[in-house]
């Protein structure tokens, strides 16, 4: 059976995730978790909120809020994911961990990438990981990227590291975006229909992964915790939005004129940025990749 869907319309293969961020109820200590313990790097901190990122690229938002994390499950954020450029790289994070004693919830081979897990201190889910070669990759006549959960070798992992840890490396991105969300098929119908992002994998009626290009996963959405759940509240900490960096003002031009003809709902600003609501409550960004 396949597994991918393609759809007419599709993004640009250069669309990729750009940035998440979070509201969060101690931006402080959020700060010092994600510089000292992760590895980014804050790039400008102001009264309630913070701009933190590899080099001088913003990755995540911390906005402050006088709020409460949810009182259940809600849909939103589950991960994260920082790709970081090599496994030499992953090493260096895997002892930083380690010798931290870092709240390191797992680690796993995915056939195409090697993970670690965290969790912040309000909650939420993070991963650090790194692309095999794609000659690695299993990749179907059909487009299909398969993913599985493997043991990792940490200890080839940790073999690769050369213990000069500087915090994430140049080039660091995020690499894709993990989302809790109400329906799976409602989820995959919205990003492949109507954004044009295609179906690479397919775990059925529990999770599936999305992407442009020839990548394995920009957008993970699984209902193990969120299945029929509603969006976070103004007042709750959690995902605020997520984005994804376009090559150009042509691309979000384009992407007006498609949600337009379709009467999706979307707001446009004066410099272009396209934002819009997937159908968990979850918002979304399109813009221009920063050069």
């Amino acid at each position: 059976m396949t597994n991918t869907i393609i759809p007419e319309f599709q993004l640009d293969e250069k669309t990729h995730p750009g940035n998440v961020a979070l509201k969060v109820n101690n931006l402080q200590k959020m700060i010092a978790f994600y510089t000292q313990i992760i590895g980014l790097k804050l790039l400008q901190q102001e009264t309630q909120q913070a701009v933190l990122g590899a080099d001088s690229t913003p990755l995540l938002y911390l906005f402050q809020i006088n709020g409460q994390r949810a009182a259940q499950q809600r849909t939103g954020l589950y991960h994260t994911a920082f790709l970081l450029p090599t496994r030499k790289d992953l090493g260096n994070a895997l002892i930083r961990y380690v010798s931290t004693n870092a709240p390191l919830s797992g680690a796993a081979d995915h056939i195409y990438s090697e993970a670690l897990y965290l969790t912040d201190p309000e909650g939420n889910g993070i991963e650090v990981y790194h692309d095999k070669p794609r000659s690695e990759w299993i990749i179907k006549e059909d487009g299909e990227i398969p993913s599985d959960t493997l043991e990792m070798d940490v200890e080839g992992v940790l073999k690769a590291a050369d213990q000069k840890w500087t915090g994430f490396p140049d080039n660091t991105m995020v690499g894709h975006i993990h989302l809790s969300v109400s329906d799976v098929n409602q989820t995959q119908d919205f990003y492949t229909k109507i954004l044009g992002l295609s179906l690479k994998f397919n775990f059925g009626e529990a999770a599936k992964f999305l992407a442009t290009g020839g990548y394995h996963h920009h957008i993970g959405a699984n209902v193990w915790l969120s299945r029929n759940d509603a969006p976070l509240a103004q007042n709750e900490t959690g995902l605020k939005y997520f984005s994804f960096y376009v090559p150009d003002s042509a691309e979000l031009d384009r992407i007006a004129e498609h949600l337009t003809s379709l009467s999706i709902e979307f707001k446009q600003a004066d410099n272009g940025q396209i934002t819009f609501i997937d159908p968990s409550g979850i918002q979304g960004r399109f813009e221009i990749q920063p050069s």
